[in-house]
């Protein structure tokens, strides 16, 4: 089975948005201040960053993949800093200057890592006009743009969103949108919506659980005209919804979180570098939740470079090869049958492994192009095989199974029957060895009826477990 791999990055993305300039002023503060009951910090260290949609084509150029940057600055030293910072990170800027309004700066004053005061610069872009925003995106977008970028932080900028939308799909470039507020109106056309769990249930009501909100993002892509919903779930991982497919419950990366900040600017940019390069929307999906993962790890607003995204699959790959548990199962199933993979399952005790088991699963394995192999738990092999049994526990016969070429899953199920977690997977092919009739497989109602079919296939003859512990016993 093919790993999941990032891209070459070649793809041309276009950001369009709030730009704005994060100040950090910090230094000691020891004493308060005689005119009023404040600290007084003695500043002996500036930092300035690039935020908002600024922030987000930064992370794109991080990746490789070349940028264009849309945005509102004013003629003024902050305007001037911001346009050297995202150009210093390989980003190719288009930027409106006004005289008539501040570029978005927020300062904040620090004193032993902890932010004492932040100031605000801003008046918002109400008199800017609306066509020059959509002539630089008309600009921005020739030549190898593959995917637009909208970030929205409410600050004026894509006040003509809807004009944006229409210019980028009529040219067949799919547009990804950080939504802001609770008017998702505004967005209606958009290829895909990535609002966080908070900004979600803000404009569809409170989630009760993955079912409801699976409901609710069908309802709001139905109302809005979306292709798809990506909802952010902070430690619960991400949910790309698609209508007339399978939810894709994505389980978090994050190994231990320093700071949430900017994390769905990473994510919206790794997504639309992965879809401007050519890879689908599901492995763009699962990319980006390893880069979410990788810059909350680090303090501030960060970037993730490809070669620790290659790392992070790369230890994916590992913990996920073989043996893995039912959700990182789930998870894997979803972004193959997206690729278009033909997944097979298979299930039994395996308890001594033996040649007969081995022909069995090199037959399932041709069947498709990916084998999963559900195992009974020691629990259960003992309900089924009596006190005896088993005779190898299951945490080596689950490692005997992953070591054949041909399995590509192995995961365990506590039942009697994996029924319930067939129904889960729902394969492609679900197969059975022995003289079983299709309607006696347990999932077999769930698989068929998902499209699916029951393929029964022969032992070999002469091989048994049964047999060769009696021989054992015999010897």
């Amino acid at each position: 089975m093919a790993a999941l791999r990032i891209p070459a990055f070649n793809g041309s993305v276009t950001v369009i948005g709030d730009v704005m300039l994060d100040r950090y002023w910090s230094g000691p503060a020891g004493r308060i201040s005689p005119e009023a009951p404040v600290p007084v910090v003695r500043i002996t260290q500036r930092e300035d960053r690039a935020g908002g949609a600024a922030n987000v084509a930064i992370n794109i150029t991080a990746l490789g993949a070349p940028c264009t940057l849309v945005g509102i600055v004013g003629d003024d030293e902050a305007g001037a800093k911001l346009k050297t910072l995202v150009e210093n990170k390989q980003v190719r800027t288009n930027f409106i200057s006004s005289p008539d309004v501040p570029t978005i700066t927020k300062l904040r004053i620090l004193s032993r890592n902890q932010q004492l005061l932040r100031a605000d610069f801003e008046e918002g872009y109400a008199e800017i006009d609306n066509g020059r925003m959509l002539q630089a995106l008309r600009q921005s977008m020739r030549g190898n743009c593959r995917a637009v970028i909208c970030s929205d932080y409410g600050k004026g900028a894509l006040s003509s969103v809807q004009q944006m939308i229409h210019t980028a799909r009529a040219a067949g470039i799919p547009v990804l949108i950080d939504p802001k507020g609770t008017d998702f109106s505004r967005y209606r056309g958009a290829t895909l919506l990535t609002p966080n769990l908070s900004e979600f249930e803000a404009v569809a009501g409170k989630v009760q659980n993955e079912d409801d909100l699976v409901q609710k993002a069908l309802k709001m892509i139905s109302d809005f005209e979306l292709d798809a919903l990506l909802v952010t779930r902070s430690e619960d991982g991400m949910s790309l919804i698609r209508p007339g497919q399978k939810a894709v419950h994505l389980p978090t990366h994050a190994r231990e979180v320093y700071d949430v900040t900017g994390a769905g600017d990473t994510v919206i940019a790794t997504l639309g570098a992965c879809l401007a390069s050519g890879l689908d929307l599901v492995s763009s999906c699962e990319i980006a939740n390893h880069a979410a993962g990788i810059v909350v790890g680090k303090l501030g607003t960060s970037t993730a470079s490809p070669e620790e995204i290659a790392a992070e699959l790369e230890g994916q790959r590992t913990h996920l090869g073989g043996v893995v548990s039912e959700e990182e199962l789930l998870a894997a199933t979803s972004r193959l049958k997206a690729q278009g993979k033909r997944i097979v399952m298979t299930n039994g005790c395996f308890d001594l492994l033996h040649q007969g088991h081995v022909d069995y699963l090199k037959k399932a394995r041709a069947l498709g192009d990916v084998l999963i192999v559900a195992v009974n738990s020691d629990d259960s092999v003992s309900r089924l095989k009596g006190p005896t049994r088993p005779i190898v526990p299951l945490k080596n016969r689950m490692e005997l199974l992953a070591a054949l070429s041909c399995v590509d899953f192995v995961v365990a199920f506590t039942e009697d029957t994996p029924q319930r977690l067939i129904s889960r997977v729902l394969p492609h092919f679900l197969v059975k060895g022995g003289d079983y009739r299709p309607e006696q497989v347990a999932g077999h109602v769930e698989v068929e009826q998902n499209g699916g079919q029951v393929v029964i296939l022969p032992f070999t003859a002469g091989f048994s477990t049964s047999s060769i512990v009696k021989k054992i016993k015999e010897s």
